[in-house]
């Protein structure tokens, strides 16, 4: 059974950091490509940042600069590193896990940025 389960999520005051963490399980997590999704309160699920099982990584113009993203293959763990947060970032976070057709979710963490 495959599970993705998301931690590290809360509320921060902007300008503030947090580190997301995705503990992967069921799967041979080194050849998966990964990735973090956010969704806000009425709009659809958007890419914030991926990685490739040999550590290639892209981000989203709106999170560039700020956020990192990485994978620890010995954990099966991907990581979303967030700096700078700003109100815009409030989604909910959902790490993903692909290869070839096969396609995984984690339930999801919240985010709120706000003072």
């Amino acid at each position: 059974q495959v599970q993705l389960v998301e931690s590290g999520g809360g509320l921060v005051q902007p300008g503030n950091s947090l580190r997301l963490s995705c503990a992967a399980s069921g799967i041979t997590f080194s050849i998966y490509h990964m990735g973090w999704y956010r969704q806000a309160p009425g709009k659809q699920r958007e890419p914030v940042a991926s990685i490739t099982p040999g550590g290639t990584t892209n981000y989203a113009d709106s999170v560039k600069g700020r956020f990192t993203i990485s994978r620890d293959n010995a954990k099966n763990t991907v990581y979303l590193q967030m700096n700078s947060l700003k109100p815009e970032d409030t989604a909910v976070y959902y790490c993903n896990a692909q290869f070839l057709s096969a396609t995984y979710w984690g339930q999801g963490t919240q985010v709120t940025v706000s003072s």
